[in-house]
């Protein structure tokens, strides 16, 4: 989430590029939509179905990748529990914290700060995990480099920022940056996806460029998100009060999809170095 200048290898060569021709188009169509519409975002209708659709093919993509991989069909079952059980209870308690208001931001913030805990604690947990086990390299290394990167194109879904900020109902000093980066990273997805199927060493660059563009868009959102927040770490007053600080359907994004989409970038990561070393 961050207005950096991209840098020219993310832009894959043909044809690749071209799958910004629809791409653009359709996300400037949804901007429009839901500046048009607020409540549209407000009913957490587009959160939720993007979340559970990427959440589907997880649970698929890693399925193949086990099928692909030289494990038994035992192997296979008890590593795809493994990985999918948590998740999903991961999946289930952030959604039900957020809709009876666990991160709202009141007059008496809690001792512990739960907002920042809920986007470095999954990563904290999940990152030693995922990329220390044999098990998921193994996995990594019989999935499709597109895989992990085309997953992401949910990204573009953090428009719903700049229509807020259109509306006057987020400041722009957190919106902006949020905002471009998030739709930047999804619009890249697809390019980058398909510049890595070609097999080559710039395929692999454009895509190690689009998970570091990812990584660095949620750094910056994640520091502007806490330094413009009430509470302990605030340094910037925005001329606008967030909408809804803390509350459903909005704070599904720092509390579930940030943290899950910095997992999927460590995984493709260690897939495409993996396979550079290779």
């Amino acid at each position: 989430m961050t207005a950096a200048p991209i840098p020219a290898v993310i832009v894959p060569p043909r044809p690749a590029w071209r799958s910004l021709l629809w791409l653009i188009p359709l996300t400037v169509l949804w901007i429009a939509l839901i500046y048009w519409q607020p409540v549209i975002p407000a009913s957490g209708v587009p959160t939720t179905a993007h979340q559970l659709t990427a959440h589907a093919f997880i649970a698929l993509g890693l399925w193949l990748g086990l099928e692909s991989a030289d494990l038994t069909p035992g192997q296979c079952r008890t590593t795809w529990l493994a990985v999918m059980i948590p998740y999903t209870l991961w999946f289930a308690l952030a959604w039900s914290a957020a809709i009876n208001g666990v991160f709202r931001i009141d007059a008496s913030p809690p001792p512990v700060p739960l907002l920042p805990l809920a986007i470095f604690l999954p990563v904290i947990i999940g990152a030693p995990l995922l990329l220390l086990s044999k098990r998921v390299g193994q996995v990594l290394d019989a999935m499709p480099a597109t895989w992990l990167v085309a997953l992401q194109l949910y990204r573009v879904f953090g428009s719903w920022a700049l229509a807020a900020w259109l509306n006057g109902v987020l400041p722009g000093v957190f919106a902006l940056p949020a905002g471009i980066g998030d739709v930047l990273t999804g619009l890249f997805a697809v390019p980058a996806a398909i510049a890595v199927a070609s097999g080559t060493a710039q395929g692999r660059k454009a895509a190690i460029a689009w998970n570091i563009l990812g990584l660095a868009d949620f750094a910056v959102a994640i520091t502007l998100g806490i330094v413009t927040t009430p509470g302990r770490f605030q340094l910037i007053v925005p001329g606008v009060q967030s909408i809804g600080a803390g509350a459903y359907p909005y704070v599904l994004t720092p509390v579930f999809v940030v943290p899950s989409s910095i997992l999927l970038h460590a995984l493709s990561l260690r897939q495409l170095i993996r396979r550079r070393a290779g």
